[in-house]
């Protein structure tokens, strides 16, 4: 994928390899959504990015603007005249506007655009340096269609042209803080943004930042360099599509390809926490890919792996690694952040803080398959406590409707399910508001209609989640049980299978499913061996329900007897079957028990 959206892109400019330092006009943009947009059709994606190309390049030839760099659906570019980079971008976003008026939904494209002017370092066909990382950051903070300005360039050409500006007042981004302004542009609203003084209490609750920087080509091929961007610009995907951390654009990070930098002064320069870096060696029909993640505050490795795989499809590997890499390295860069709170005074307080203490407490009252009710009070005071100091903290909501969840079911909480519900779906409802691109947000919001027993949008939501991360493990788990409900007990199979495979570490948590879904394809032997595996883990009442039903099966009616015995001793509350029903999270009119 990546060789193709190099070749629509064009080549970069070519110069020598003669290091400048000037003062120059950098221009940032990028595409709104367009992994989604690739996801939904890539064919009619790829003919509009060259269609915005082509509007993009005359405009450049037009004004004077120079390409360095065209990493994924980035652009970075350089200009000579402040004045003139302005209206280029104003205008480019008014042609893209026009232009989406044309075509088909499918076909509209949306751009961001950052412009700055500061100092930068020219090497070769590489353009880096603080005025980079400025404009990329404002191009983050631009609006939808919009165009966002570093005060050096309003200052210099508000006078010079007949634009509008807005004045953002003073930005904290990636924790570096910039006075920004918006260009006036017909069709968008003026912006009302809090300035960096309003975010101070906030400012704390911001997870820390990766930065995943080029992978080197370390074969003596220097056409397998499409392979070591494609897939460092795979693994910036996945990662970002996770949600949990910030993730530093390719645009920023591609800067500083070919260049000999500490990971210290990298972080610096672009207000990352944590460092990714890796290598690939190809030789023959193999390659191996190395890859590690530093920790730029201590400088320590935090996790590092390597994977040797024949290239029989080269762009299989490509997908295979990023995948593993975003999936191994958000829990150990996690591990680390909760190293990092324990060694804090006790009373210190932000709100990432209080969600990283309360996540400590949830995986620790979490045992195989089965839910543990303890620590209650300590744990919620710290989702609460995380969600004061910052409202939008999605995680937080997540975190503690996850809690409530599992103590919905329960027979500890039956006295008190009906307020569990209402909490419930409240804070599933207020974690989807905040972060709707969220896949565990959006998990979490299918949840709730499983326990109205809407299985329609259960099913609907679930596949959201799914699509927004098709790596994530508890998105696969999710769907899978949203697929129970419709009978679809082969593909449920599949996907919890998924889960279980990006996930090793949290395997019993999806484990638990796996009785009732080979009870639900009759293949009572692998049904029965699960329900042993998980009850030797951990006793729990509903496996002793779950071989009675087996053995009922089977022809087996006294050790099917038996296990009934235990179960009803265990869980004298429940009498009959319809009592049963309204203790289970799935739908079990799909079973075939």
């Amino acid at each position: 994928m990546t060789s193709v959206l190099v070749f629509l892109l064009g080549e970069p400019f070519m110069t020598d390899d003669k290091i400048v330092r000037k003062i120059a006009v950098i221009f940032v943009t990028d595409i709104v959504g367009f992994s989604k947009l690739m996801e939904k059709n890539e064919d009619a994606t790829l003919k509009s990015l060259r269609a915005c190309r082509t509007i993009l390049d005359q405009l450049f030839e037009e004004y004077g603007g120079r390409i360095f760099n065209t990493a994924g659906d980035s652009v970075l570019a350089e200009f000579q005249s402040a004045v003139s980079a302005v209206i280029c971008a104003t205008e480019f976003q008014k042609q893209i506007k026009r232009r989406n008026l044309t075509v088909s939904n499918e076909s509209r494209m949306q751009f961001r655009i950052g412009l700055n002017m500061g100092d930068v370092i020219v090497e070769g066909t590489n353009l880096y340096g603080d005025g980079v990382n400025v404009a990329a950051r404002l191009e983050a903070l631009s609006q939808t269609g919009g165009v966002s300005l570093s005060k050096a360039i309003h200052d210099f050409v508000s006078q010079k042209v007949e634009l509008t500006f807005s004045d953002l007042g003073n930005q904290k981004v990636k924790n570096t803080t910039l006075h920004a302004y918006d260009v006036t542009i017909d069709g968008l609203e003026e912006r009302i943004v809090e300035t960096a003084s309003d975010q101070v209490k906030q400012i704390e609750s911001i997870p820390p930042t990766i930065a995943v920087m080029p992978f080197k080509n370390m074969s003596n091929d220097k056409e397998q360099e499409y392979f070591a961007d494609g897939v460092t610009e795979d693994i910036i995907a996945n990662l970002s599509s996770w949600k949990s951390f910030p993730v530093v654009s390719g645009a920023s990070t591609f800067s500083f390809k070919g260049q000999d930098i500490k990971s210290s002064e990298i972080a610096e320069q672009l207000g990352a926490d944590y460092i990714v870096k890796g290598s690939i060696r190809k030789g023959g029909n193999k390659v191996r890919i190395s890859a590690n993640l530093v920790d730029a505050r201590d400088d320590q490795q935090v996790w590092s792996k390597r994977w040797d795989r024949a290239l029989d499809d080269i762009f299989e590997v490509q997908d295979e690694v990023s995948q593993e890499v975003a999936v191994l390295i958000l829990p150990a860069l996690q591990g680390k952040e909760q190293d990092r709170i324990q060694a804090k005074p006790p009373a210190s307080f932000s709100a990432w803080d209080c969600y990283l203490k309360a996540l400590a407490i949830f995986n620790q009252t979490w045992a195989g398959s089965d839910y543990v009710e303890n620590n209650d009070d300590v744990f919620l005071k710290f989702c609460d406590d995380a969600i004061a100091g910052d409202p939008n903290l999605c995680d937080a909501y997540v975190l503690k409707a996850r809690r409530l969840y599992g103590n919905l079911y329960s027979s500890g909480y039956q006295d008190k399910r009906r307020e569990l519900e209402l909490q419930f779906h409240e804070l599933a409802f207020k974690a989807y508001s905040v972060d709707p691109n969220n896949p565990e947000a959006v998990s979490i919001y299918s949840r709730s209609f499983n326990i109205k027993k809407d299985y329609p949008q259960r099913l609907k939501y679930a596949k959201q989640a799914l699509d927004l991360n098709p790596s994530h493990a508890g998105s696969n788990h999710e769907y899978g049980l949203a697929l129970l409900n419709e009978k679809r007990f082969q593909e449920a199979e599949a996907h919890i299978e998924r889960a279980i495979e990006m996930n090793p570490i949290g395997r019993r948590s999806y484990e638990g499913l796996l009785p009732i879904v080979y009870m639900a394809m009759a293949n009572s032997d692998k049904s029965l061996e699960w329900c042993n595996i998980i009850y030797d883990r951990g006793s729990h009442s509903r496996y002793h329900g779950f071989r009675a039903a087996i053995f009922f099966h089977l022809g087996d009616i006294e050790t099917a007897k038996t296990y009934l015995k235990k179960f009803r001793e265990q869980r004298p509350e429940i009498t009959n079957l319809e009592e049963y029903k309204k203790g289970r999270t799935i739908n079990l009119y799909g079973l075939s028990y």
